[in-house]
């Protein structure tokens, strides 16, 4: 295993780890949460970097990556509407592009067609983040929880727009196909 796909798997092994610590409530739980959070999400910059760098991309990673961003962000901001940092509309919105999607991919794949990362999917994943990371800060009280409502509305609406960016190419996938 690489060390970019060691990174991959350490945020993968992450997120019950953030999840635990957002809900066992003990002094400085959301700070320890956010912490941990932050650093995971570090690392999928550094993991791609490494896999760039050294020409080593691999089917695991290549697998493995994308899950364990959407996990680890999904997991926290729905600890968030637990914590009362952010509204639970936005975090199903969230949800439910993510799901229709990755169902649009994953139809895209029987047929043969990879529907690669673009990149307002990636600007997606990183206001997801930041997002994310703004609210673990309002839920350990370093500000107000309007921070967090405002970065991700913005979360939301890029969500929205790189779900519909992938979907334009929906209609492409289920013409019949020529035999």
């Amino acid at each position: 295993m690489s060390p970019a796909d060691q990174l991959t798997v350490a945020r993968a092994v992450s997120v019950p780890v953030v999840v635990s610590l957002f809900a066992w409530p003990f002094h400085g739980h959301d700070d320890w949460a956010t912490a941990v959070f932050c650093i995971a999400m570090t690392t999928d910059w550094f993991d791609g970097r490494l896999a760039r760098r050294h020409g080593r991309t691999s089917p695991l990673g290549s697998l493995l990556d994308p899950i364990a961003d959407k996990v680890l962000v999904l997991g926290t901001i729905v600890m968030l509407v637990g914590q009362g940092v952010v509204p639970a509309w936005m975090v199903a919105a969230i949800v439910v592009r993510e799901v229709l999607i990755t169902g649009l991919r994953q139809a895209a794949i029987e047929r043969g067609i990879v529907l690669a990362a673009r990149d307002l999917g990636k600007l997606k994943t990183w206001a997801q983040a930041i997002a994310a990371a703004l609210g673990g800060f309002a839920a350990a009280g370093a500000w107000g929880s309007g921070v967090a409502w405002w970065s991700m509305l913005v979360a939301v609406v890029l969500t929205w727009a790189s779900g519909l960016d992938y979907a334009r190419s929906a209609p492409a996938l289920f013409r019949p196909r020529a035999t």
